[in-house]
């Protein structure tokens, strides 16, 4: 099976989307220049060029991209090879309009933008796995091809009659009989019985409040439906070049595709992130995008897309400030990415994404951007060969599950406040700032390995997850886990007890009496800390610590933070202060410490392989001390007990010999 490492070659990807197609061929000798300038060793090329292949039905015009290839490999740059099939061309919603998606409500979604298709539809698979197969079958042989990119960004929803039977037949398979899918539904309430599989439709726009077991088995459907067009089209390259590794890039926490999922049918895992630079927890953001995408692939991954400055779909997209873009580029390398890629080369004169910044931005070769651009693809250089292929190891494992991210988004929640992802950023984060190396698992997985497990929330747990759960504390692991979790099974149903038995006799729960979520401006008093967001109303069990109880309110006395040995539960969402200093007691308590002690504020530590990499995320010089002696490989100076970092500066430390 190929892997990154195939691509890569013992040295760091550095490149980005290049749309050629855009502009007059006599730009590109420019672009290859500038190119071996800024060290950029990888394009991605065909991305959106269904169009430029396609222009009518059946027509393939691939002279142009031959060229291309043949100008990218005769200097040295590989090639990411996309099927262009994301963005199909005017002339299939035209001829074909029932491959274009509708919305909840019936509205067709037009052509004139891109993801305009309906993942379910035979038509628009059909073109799409012909274009690939041509697409392969041609360029199966050229020395530029190193790594495939199937479609881009996957994120079609769809809610037609062709995804209604492609719907009833995901069913028919999941559940056999109507009967147990009205179990599984619960399709007692509200008279919804379903009588035969023709009756069942998509949760499209309706009077009230949708069932939502329904709703959570069609955004099973969904990721499904996606992954099935990702996997006809990987198989069909896979077939002309089985040396060669597949990919697709997902979006960081999007709820349409379970990751988990997606990420066993890739060769490689890629990710486009795009934190916003003037968030002052971005970095945090982009650490824990790059920890989440190692797990999924458990090794390096690709960082796929990210922005050499703004973007332009924020309502108001600032630039990033010199040296930002240079910092978290390392991070992400830090955090095992093999490949920092950028949307796009040049940035665009027209369309859509003409304000989205590019390597090369409009200010061209002399602006700030292609100089940055230069100087990490200097950096990136030095620090390669010791760098691609080695592991990060972690001894603390954050939970996640998009199951109980689809479940807990229901319209009929107790609290719309509660946000699944930030919910999991905010754990993250305290686990960021202690300086605690971090991996994500998914709540089935063998999590032996690890002396923490974190879970953020996962209000839906499935029982084999539970029993996992339950065993791992049993063997001597600590489970530290937030509120309002293990409330419903893989249907949606409401355990008896409100929690299921199980996990209160882990964590020494009698009986969870109600649930009180707070409003936004809301907090309730605890010992030592104050809550947000959610509070409960719990009885323990005589075998149970309070750790922390609430103090004031309709729960004065009762437990904020119980434990039962080497199981924690926290029944509100302390302050991030606060939470930080929860988790670095549970961490230390099992043994777990930061990777580097003493640590200026603003300043990460992280180990990957047999470097550690120094990353400030302020605006100040500060002073690093350090154990020992070390190179920094980005500036081959030494650095013997300390080392200085600039404004957003780093260093990547090399062991010297005492």
């Amino acid at each position: 099976m190929p892997s990154l490492r195939d691509a890569t070659r013992g040295r760091l990807l550095f490149g980005g989307d290049y749309n050629p197609e855009q502009w007059p061929e006599e730009v590109w000798a420019d672009d290859v220049r500038l190119m071996k300038e800024a060290r950029v060793n990888s394009v991605t090329v065909g991305v959106f060029s269904w169009a430029r292949i396609e222009p009518r039905p059946g027509a393939r015009e691939f002279g142009w991209l031959d060229r291309l290839m043949d100008l990218l490999h005769a200097h040295g740059i590989g090639v990411v090879l996309a099927t262009p099939t994301s963005s199909p061309p005017p002339w299939m919603g035209a001829l074909h309009p029932e491959t274009l998606p509708r919305t909840e409500d019936g509205t067709v979604v037009s052509y004139g933008s891109r993801q305009h298709f309906c993942p379910s539809s035979p038509v628009y698979r059909r073109y799409a796995a012909a274009l690939t197969e041509d697409l392969a079958a041609r360029y199966a042989d050229h020395p530029a091809l190193t790594v495939w990119h199937i479609n881009n960004e996957y994120c079609t929803h769809c809610w037609c009659d062709t995804t209604a039977a492609h719907f009833r037949s995901w069913l028919t398979a999941r559940y056999t009989t109507p009967d147990a899918l009205n179990e599984a539904w619960g399709t007692a309430f509200w008279s919804q019985r379903y009588d035969t599989w023709s009756e069942i439709l998509p949760p499209r726009t309706a009077q009230y409040t949708r069932n939502p077991a329904q709703v959570l088995d069609f955004k099973r459907f969904t990721s499904d439906a996606l992954l099935e067009c990702f996997t006809a089209e990987r198989d069909i390259v896979a077939r002309h070049t089985p040396h060669i590794p597949v990919t697709t890039n997902f979006m960081p926490l999007w709820a349409g595709q379970d990751a988990w999922a997606w990420s066993e049918r890739e060769d490689v895992v890629s990710v486009d992130v795009y934190p916003d630079a003037d968030d002052p927890l971005g970095g945090q953001y982009n650490a824990m995008l790059g920890d989440m995408t190692r797990s999924q692939a458990g090794g390096p991954w690709m960082l796929m897309e990210q922005a050499a400055g703004g973007v332009n779909w924020r309502p108001v997209n600032r630039p990033k400030p010199a040296g930002l873009n240079r910092l978290w580029s390392l991070q992400s390398v830090a955090r095992g990415a093999d490949a920092i890629c950028y949307f796009q080369w040049r940035q665009s004169r027209q369309g859509s994404e003409k304000f989205h910044s590019g390597m090369l931005s409009h200010a061209g070769e002399h602006g700030r951007a292609f100089q940055e651009i230069k100087r990490l693809g200097a950096d990136l250089a030095r620090i390669g060969a010791e760098t691609a292929g080695t592991p990060l190891t972690a001894e603390v494992a954050v939970l996640h599950d998009w199951d109980a991210w689809w479940a807990s988004a229901q319209e009929g929640r107790l609290s719309t406040l509660v946000d699944y992802p930030d919910l999991v950023r905010a754990w993250h984060r305290g686990l960021w700032e202690n300086g605690t190396a971090v991996d994500f698992a998914r709540p089935d997985a063998g999590l032996g390995r690890y002396r923490v497990v974190v879970v953020p929330q996962l209000y839906l747990l499935r029982d084999a997850a539970i029993d996992a759960l339950v065993a791992y504390v049993r063997g001597g692991g600590t489970l530290v886990c937030g509120f309002f979790t293990g409330v419903a099974d893989e249907d949606d149903r409401v355990r008896p007890g409100g929690m299921d038995h199980r996990l209160r006799e882990l964590f020494g729960i009698r009986t969870v009496h109600e649930w009180w979520p707070l409003d936004a401006d809301r907090t309730v008093e605890c010992e030592g800390f104050r809550g947000t967001l959610w509070s409960e109303e719990l009885e323990p069990d005589g075998g149970a610590e309070t750790v922390s109880a609430y103090r004031g309110g309709e729960l004065d006395g009762l437990p904020a933070v119980l434990r039962k040995g080497s199981a924690w539960y926290v029944s509100t969402l302390p302050e991030p202060v606060a939470l930080r200093e929860l988790l670095g007691r549970v961490t230390r308590e099992a043994g777990v410490g930061p990777v580097l002690e003493g640590l200026p504020a603003g300043v990460e530590a992280v180990r990957r392989g047999g470097l550690l990499f120094l990353l400030h995320h302020g605006r100040s010089p500060v002073e690093v001390s350090l154990p020992g002696r070390y190179t920094d490989l980005l500036t081959g100076a030494e650095a013997d007990g300390r080392v200085r970092l600039d404004r957003y500066g780093a260093a990547v430390l090399r062991d010297l010999p005492a």
